[in-house]
């Protein structure tokens, strides 16, 4: 089928319509993702966390057909750095700038500071793979007149790896850690798939977590208030300050997406008496439960993951969802559950000897992670088939 199409690039996501970009990202037929809905953008743009100063300059592609219907959406960043992405390039920036090449700015089509599988081309209907396609072609085109080293796309579903691959993407695969509901209704049901040692060491985890006069408190929907914002971006501001700097959202942040967002945040806080001490933020989708950021202003022994994964897979049995997904990186989750799950991301080096170096190490790469995913689900805490 023929398709004929504009395609341009904004700088601004209010240069799109709320209704287009919603209709295309989270059309009635899939799942909702709550991290591609236009006011998750918004808010990362209007809060001044995304924008060409921290690095994150907008540039996304909208495709028009004849009418002037958008009927194609591309979240695309022109990015200074490779911060936030949880799809480590550093190594190959070094080695190409060492070798006397610029590797920034480059393209990169992706949820800002947001590791979770989903969609990133937006389009729906019979013509969504040529739609698909054509916005792929127009971000290597930008790359191309731009004379920027390469276009990346990171945390694609499985479904989308055949078209890059077609489009000439090399494709790169890690690995996450989920929990899954194998028909368990209740926290004791799941524990009562796991190995015996395993189970009473959770136990014993989940009781020292919350010895000191502390309690869990879920808050979500119209329940957000103020004072669990400030509570939380306290934590949050307080673990950047720690680990890693300067942090990525500012509270306006938090603000807008409390005006717009707060029927799909979960705040899981621990307490003693109205005082709050650690928080866990989670974004709620049709199916999954998705954990972002946690934070504390005490350290307490197996609080972080009391809140973080054991209250998540709670909060997710009582809410029929079948899904949690805990963030990036962490074998640490292995044994609380959480499987390894792979991931994919999808690049086009626009710089030939740059391309064959970055192929070759994807290969060796691929190896690893598959051996190490092998290896990781030899220790998952769960009763042997054989038992």
């Amino acid at each position: 089928m023929t398709v004929s199409l504009n395609i341009r690039s904004v700088q601004s996501i209010d240069e799109i319509k709320r209704e287009d970009w919603d209709r295309l990202a989270n059309s009635s037929d899939v799942p909702y993702d709550p991290f591609l809905s236009y006011d998750f953008f918004a808010a990362l743009e209007h809060s001044g966390s995304v924008r060409a100063h921290t690095g994150w300059g907008p540039s996304h592609l909208v495709a028009t057909d004849g009418t002037k219907n958008v009927v194609g959406i591309m979240p695309l960043y022109l990015k200074g750095h490779s911060q936030g992405e949880y799809v480590f390039d550093h190594g190959w920036a070094r080695g190409f700038e060492m070798a006397g090449g610029r590797y920034y700015p480059k393209l990169l089509c992706a949820v800002p500071f947001t590791p979770v599988t989903g969609r990133r081309l937006f389009a729906v209907g019979d013509t969504a793979q040529k739609i698909k396609t054509e916005l792929l072609k127009a971000a290597v085109k930008q790359g191309v007149s731009q004379r920027l080293s390469s276009l990346h796309v990171n945390f694609i579903e499985p479904n989308l790896v055949p078209l890059l691959e077609d489009e000439q993407f090399l494709i790169r695969s890690d690995t996450q850690f989920q929990w899954e509901n194998q028909g368990y209704e209740t926290f004791d049901d799941f524990l009562s798939s796991l190995q015996s040692r395993k189970r009473k060491a959770i136990k014993k985890e989940r009781r020292l977590a919350l010895i000191n006069d502390l309690e869990v408190e879920w808050v979500s929907g119209d329940d957000l208030e103020r004072k669990h914002w400030d509570a939380f971006y306290q934590f949050y501001v307080d673990t950047f300050d720690r680990k890693w700097g300067t942090p990525y959202l500012t509270h306006s942040f938090f603000e807008l997406i409390h005006e717009t967002l707060r029927k799909s945040i979960v705040l899981i806080f621990a307490k003693r008496g109205e005082d709050y001490i650690a928080a866990a933020l989670n974004f709620k989708g049709s199916d999954t439960l998705y954990g972002r950021y946690w934070g504390a202003k005490e350290h307490h022994d197996f609080l972080h993951f009391e809140l973080c994964y054991y209250q998540a897979i709670d909060y997710a049995l009582a809410n029929n969802l079948n899904r949690v997904e805990a963030g990036a990186q962490g074998e640490h989750k292995l044994l609380r559950g959480y499987a390894p799950q792979k991931t994919h991301s999808a690049h086009f080096i626009l710089h030939d000897g740059l391309r064959e170096a970055v192929k070759d190490f994807l290969i060796d790469e691929e190896r690893f992670v598959d051996m190490r995913t092998d290896a990781l689900k030899e220790h998952l805490p769960f009763k042997s088939t054989k038992d």
